[in-house]
This record gives C-alpha cells, sequence and structure tokens, in this order.
C-alpha cells in the first residue's frame, strides 16, 4: 500500500475525541465500551488504584499478536493510533479485511491508567513497568503476564513514544519514529526471533522513508531481561519496539500520531500477507542508531562573562488542571556545537537576560529573553 494511500486511510479514520498528550483512562473508556461486536472486551486484571486494565480482542486469524501502550503513562501517542487503527478495522478495506482474516489480535490500549492520570511514566507505587517483567511486583506486570501466558502470541508490539532530544544517529535529523528489536541474550546474538522482528521493522523503515528521509532511528539493544520486552524476546517471541518520537513543531505528537498509525497497518499487513522467515532482516542494520543530540531551543552566540557561549533549553512537562503544559528550562549554558535545537536562536554575540534583566543560569525557567531590546518568546505550548 502507497503512502497517499495510507496517509488517507489516517485521515478518513482517525478518531476525533482524542487529541495532544494527555490521555487517559476517561478518554478512551467511552471508546473501548462503544466497540462494535467483533471486538471482544475483556478486565484482565487492575492497577494499583483499582482502574480496570482492558484487552480488545479482534480478528479470526491463525497469527496471533499482542499490542500493549501506555506501560508508561506520559506516552499517550501510540495510544491515539490504537483507535484510529481500530475505526480502520471498522471499515470494509481489503486490507483490514486481510489482516483480520489472517491474525488475531489482543491489545491492551493502556497498561498504566494510573501514571496515564497522573502524567507519570512509573505507575501509582512509583515503579517502572518496564523493569519490573521478571520480579513482577506490579498488578500491571502481573496482568500483562497472564495475558502473554494465556495468549500465547506469535508476535509482540511494545508501544511506547520518545523524548524530543533524540536524533536519528549522529546527525541534525530527528528521530520521528524509532524502532527496537530487543536482544534475548547478554551476547545480543541475532537469533531467529530477532531475525524475524528486524524483517518486519525494515518494512515500516521502508515506507516511513518516503515521507521522513533519515528521520527513522533504532534504539541500543543493551540486554536487561528486567525489561518486558527482553524478557518476551528471550522465551522466543519475535518482538517490536516502537516509539513515538518528533517531528517538527508537532509537540502535540498529532502529525507522528499518523506515522505511527501507518507503521500498524504496514507492519500487520506484511505479517497478515507473508511467512516470515528472518532472512530479509539484513536492511534492518542500516538505520542508524539513536543518539541524545537534540534540544527544544538552542540560543547561539550569547556573550556570558566576556565569553561565547550557547545556551540549551529542554521543554519540562507538566500537568496542570488537566492540561499538559510545556515549561522552557536552561539546561546547558557551554559550547554546543555538536548539538541542534528543533528551534534555533542566533544571538549575533550579542548579552541575552530572562525577565527582570536576569542573568540566565542552568535550571533557569525562561518563558521569554531580552535581546538588545527586543522581547523573544521561547515558544511555550500546551495542548489547551
Amino acid at each position: 500500500m502507497d503512502n497517499k494511500t495510507l496517509k488517507g486511510l489516517f485521515h478518513l479514520h482517525k478518531e476525533s475525541s482524542l487529541y495532544g498528550r494527555y490521555i487517559t483512562l476517561k478518554n478512551i473508556y467511552p471508546l473501548i465500551i462503544n466497540l462494535p461486536k467483533p471486538y471482544k472486551v475483556d478486565i484482565v486484571g487492575s492497577s494499583v488504584l483499582e482502574s480496570p486494565l482492558y484487552t480488545i480482542t479482534i480478528g479470526t486469524g491463525s497469527k496471533r499478536i499482542l499490542l500493549w501502550s501506555q506501560m508508561h503513562g506520559n506516552e499517550s501517542t501510540t495510544t491515539k493510533a490504537l483507535f484510529d487503527l481500530f475505526n480502520f478495522f471498522n471499515s470494509n478495506h481489503i486490507t483490514a479485511k486481510n489482516i483480520l482474516n489472517s491474525c488475531k489480535l489482543k491489545i491492551i490500549p493502556m497498561l498504566n491508567p494510573d501514571g496515564a492520570f497522573t502524567y507519570t511514566r512509573l505507575n501509582a507505587n512509583e515503579v517502572d513497568l518496564n523493569r519490573d517483567a521478571q520480579n513482577l511486583t506490579q498488578p500491571e506486570s502481573k496482568a500483562l503476564r497472564a495475558v502473554f501466558n494465556q495468549f500465547k502470541p506469535n508476535y509482540c508490539f511494545n508501544l511506547h513514544g520518545q523524548r524530543t532530544i533524540y536524533s536519528a544517529g549522529m546527525t541534525s535529523n530527528v528521530a520521528t519514529v524509532s524502532f527496537l528489536t530487543p536482544a534475548e541474550d547478554v551476547n545480543r546474538l541475532v537469533t531467529k526471533e530477532r531475525t524475524v522482528s528486524m524483517e518486519i521493522i525494515s518494512k515500516m523503515n521502508t515506507m516511513l522513508q518516503e515521507e521522513l528521509p533519515n528521520q527513522v532511528g533504532i534504539y541500543d539493544d543493551g540486554f536487561n531481561l528486567n525489561c518486558v520486552g527482553d524478557t518476551f524476546q528471550n522465551k522466543e517471541v519475535p518482538t517490536i519496539l516502537f516509539e513515538a518520537g518528533h517531528y517538527k513543531d508537532d509537540y502535540e505528537r498529532e502529525v507522528v500520531r499518523r506515522f505511527i498509525f501507518q507503521s500498524y497497518i504496514t507492519s500487520l499487513n506484511y505479517i497478515a500477507l507473508n511467512t516470515i522467515t528472518g532472512e530479509n532482516h539484513k536492511d534492518y542494520f542500516k538505520i542508524p542508531e539513536n543518539k541524545k543530540l537534540f534540544y527544544d531551543v538552542i540560543i547561539r552566540n550569547v556573550i556570558m562573562n566576556f565569553e561565547c557561549v550557547d545556551i540549551a533549553i529542554q521543554f519540562e512537562e507538566k500537568l496542570l488542571k488537566n492540561k499538559i503544559f510545556f515549561s522552557p528550562i536552561v539546561q546547558k549554558i557551554e559550547r554546543l556545537q555538536s548539538f541542534y535545537g528543533h528551534k534555533e536562536i542566533d544571538a549575533k554575540n550579542n548579552t541575552i537576560f530572562g525577565e527582570n534583566n536576569k542573568i540566565l543560569m542552568e535550571g533557569d525557567e525562561v518563558g521569554l529573553i531580552m535581546m538588545n531590546n527586543t522581547k523573544i518568546l521561547i515558544k511555550s505550548t500546551n495542548n489547551g
């Protein structure tokens, strides 16, 4: 399926009730309970604060695929794209029919509803569920493992979101979408399960490169059996990590949402139509590894204490009255020739000040700067 068609399907099936970064169980509950009859909805456990953990099952095929999203509560883009995917499955499109005839999908749309409500990575016990795959100390971790054991998936999709700091390799290209086939042992051997995952990722990368040239990355495959993806791969189930990243000016992650939707359809359709052996996996190694080379804003060529420096600003996400605000915080003041800003301002060897003529220091929140008696807004975005 070509990208023009995929883009059209996204706009046709985008779930309009979901928008922005702050997506909670309250937002998706009406959508879950109103899913049409082919969907099977179950409660498979409860969170620490006793919110229900839902699974949604669709499809009649023999290829079983387990997907879970918002394991980290503040990573909501993949959740939005799941409900766009459900709308697509409700259509009569031939690709939707092919996927559902060949595959059976079991989806946990929000594994960490408590963290989603407070907009935090951790659950209500302040545990990272993606480091609890072995000890299984948390109810959410136990529910996911129980679903895995009962469903016996042939493939796993681990759905996440990443910060704006990542570049695709040692370049000035932001990592808009990233993937990983986790290692399944300390030696990071390229096993059969990993080559299968790599082949699927390569197909998604080919699709994304048409619109995101050099803006797809992969994560380091350092092995940690406490991570869910590593554990499931270790259990010989091909597992793919999806990471929804940043696109220019897309702090609400609505553009990236489309790329994730397109990746879902591309990967699921490839699984549906093929017996995947892993033989066509080598293009995976052409995808650059993510590096942390970006800040949200860099102010270049600032004179401070008779030296020329750059000022790096990162947006800190804050939940206030059910809205996410992005507060600009000064992270570094030094020469930053090897780093890039999503927005760059050239101070042209001038001295700059914060509000009330304050000299900027690391850790300061800075809504605007003064340069040559001119106010320059350091844009703070919210999803109001």
